[in-house]
């Protein structure tokens, strides 16, 4: 499965009908779960499903939204409670699953229910079954099956469409090529070619202004009109750092599964990396997880291979002060994961920073480019 990310820009009258859609599907999220809490023994899925129709002869507001929407909605509440006794297992201490609040912000049409309508122009249309036909932003070609379409309000108050697909995989040409890559707090990664690409750290560089805006909203009284106006303000501005982050872990993810057959990286433990207080900002600002993420699904769907080696003594006997530090890292890991010689490590390149501006922009250096080198022992 693949999922689209596009903009939908409802009118006044639209925005309702989403705003109620979302409130009736909360409504029934806690209405099935105190179902479900007075149980002595929790009931099935389709049990509950059943007593839907009786539910909306009592409730005539619930004929307001598309019947698998609300399908879709006990759906949801039984994958978080089968999460919650999955961790119960792994031995977790879990509490009961909490009614939701203002902070739902999703519903789902799943199978049917929705219709991408072509106009040829900026906006099509997205036409979903008890609220209208929404204009939607559509910048890129849907390749693959639309199975669902989950609706989403951030707190910014923007509306997206999340189109899941059923994609088929589309091969990338073969490279022969192989590369190890080391991820770091001082450049975000050091691949086994000599590229050292600079760390966005974006979060550093929006705080000073995050900061501000946060000290506007506190001077505002709660729940006014002034008070709602900076808080979706502030939203904005970490929406647009999310953004930022995601479009520059996309475009180096998608670099590296073009140029190269086999990926070779360190199986990071960051839940337990994290632990540590004073990288923990650092570690979760340069989002590494998110980056393997993305480079292992774009592999899967390019007929690439990600590679994870075990981390430990990648950087054994290296200095910080070592320029070379993250190359021989990157250089071993790559050994540790694929049949490599040991005299790539002969080859030692003068590291070539690449600034994160370069990444977003597309101007990652070929690889027909011969890294400069040195001789070293």
């Amino acid at each position: 499965m693949m999922t689209y990310k596009f903009r939908l820009y409802p009118t006044e009258g639209q925005e309702r009908k989403l705003l109620e859609t979302l409130e009736i599907c909360r409504w029934t999220y806690n209405y099935f779960l105190s179902k479900i809490r007075e149980s002595n023994k929790v009931p099935s899925r389709l049990e509950l499903q059943a007593e839907l129709p009786k539910l909306k002869r009592e409730r005539p507001e619930l004929n307001k939204v598309y019947s698998k929407v609300l399908q879709m909605v006990l759906y949801q509440l039984y994958s978080n409670l089968k999460a919650l006794a999955k961790l119960k297992k792994n031995g977790k201490k879990v509490g009961k699953l909490r009614y939701k609040g203002k902070w739902f912000k999703t519903f789902v049409y799943n199978q049917s229910g929705f219709k991408i309508i072509r106009t040829g122009k900026r906006l099509d249309r997205l036409h979903l079954s008890k609220i209208g036909e929404i204009p939607i932003r559509i910048h890129r070609k849907i390749e693959g099956k639309v199975k669902q379409v989950i609706i989403k309000r951030y707190n910014s108050g923007k509306w997206f469409a999340l189109i899941c697909v059923e994609k088929i995989e589309k091969q990338k040409p073969k490279t022969g090529k192989t590369i190890g890559i080391d991820v770091g707090i001082k450049f975000f990664l050091t691949d086994s070619e000599g590229r050292q690409i600079e760390n966005p750290k974006f979060y550093e560089k929006t705080l000073k202004r995050i900061r501000i805006e946060q000290r506007r909203l506190s001077k505002k009284k709660r729940g006014s009109k002034n008070w709602e106006k900076q808080r979706i303000k502030l939203a904005k501005k970490y929406e647009k750092l999310v953004n930022q982050r995601d479009d520059f872990l996309h475009k180096l993810s998608r670099f590296y599964v073009e140029n190269y057959d086999v990926i070779c990286v360190e199986a990071l433990n960051i839940r337990s990396m994290v632990r540590n207080h004073n990288l923990a900002q650092k570690i979760l600002d340069a989002s590494w997880g998110k980056f393997l993420h993305y480079l292992a699904y774009k592999a899967e769907n390019a007929g690439k291979q990600v590679v994870k080696v075990n981390p430990r003594g990648t950087s054994k006997g290296l200095s910080y002060k070592n320029k070379l530090r993250d190359y021989i890292s990157a250089c071993r890991i790559l050994m540790r994961g694929w049949d490599s010689p040991d005299s790539l490590l002969e080859r030692r390149p003068l590291p070539r920073t690449i600034s994160w501006k370069e990444v977003v922009s597309g101007q990652v250096f070929s690889m027909n480019q011969e890294a400069p080198c040195v001789s070293g022992e």
